[in-house]
């Protein structure tokens, strides 16, 4: 996805504010899941979100999302935003996260979605880093259940 960063968007610093950046991963990182899944999928989280530079107003901001890991009905999404200079067309990352989607069907019930194989070294390396995370996630999920420390 490709946005044209307008003065709309803009915080008090002239840059393309955080919570529209966040909103444009999500709406990115939920299509990568449908595609994958093949039905609507919600976001049930977002991890780990790091703001790395501005993005100016007048400057492209690109998103580009993957899937790394996909559960029995949960997708873990990569989604990297990038500054693309209109001038020269050099693209720098300004913001990434993960975030796990669910996927649903036509009654809002969580359904079971395709396994995912990675093929490459990088696909396999993503996927290992994001059973992990799962992990994580799921051990903070029962940390918090049972009134334990997170």
């Amino acid at each position: 996805m490709s946005v044209l960063v307008e003065p709309a968007d803009a915080n008090s610093l002239g840059n393309m504010a955080g919570g529209r950046v966040v909103h444009l991963m999500d709406i990115n990182a939920a299509v990568a899941a449908a595609r994958h899944s093949g039905r609507i999928a919600v976001t049930a989280q977002m991890d780990e979100i790091v703001f790395d530079a501005p993005v100016p107003v007048g400057e492209i901001v690109v998103c580009e999302s993957a899937v790394n890991y996909a559960g029995r009905t949960s997708m873990e999404v990569e989604t990297n935003v990038y500054v693309e200079h209109r001038r020269t067309g050099k693209r720098t990352r300004c913001v990434s996260a993960t975030m796990t989607f669910v996927a649903m069907n036509e009654n809002m019930q969580p359904v079971e979605v395709p396994r995912l194989l990675p093929e490459t070294p990088d696909e396999e390396r993503r996927y290992k880093e994001a059973q992990c995370r799962r992990e994580a996630r799921l051990r903070r999920r029962e940390e918090r259940r049972s009134g334990g420390c997170t």
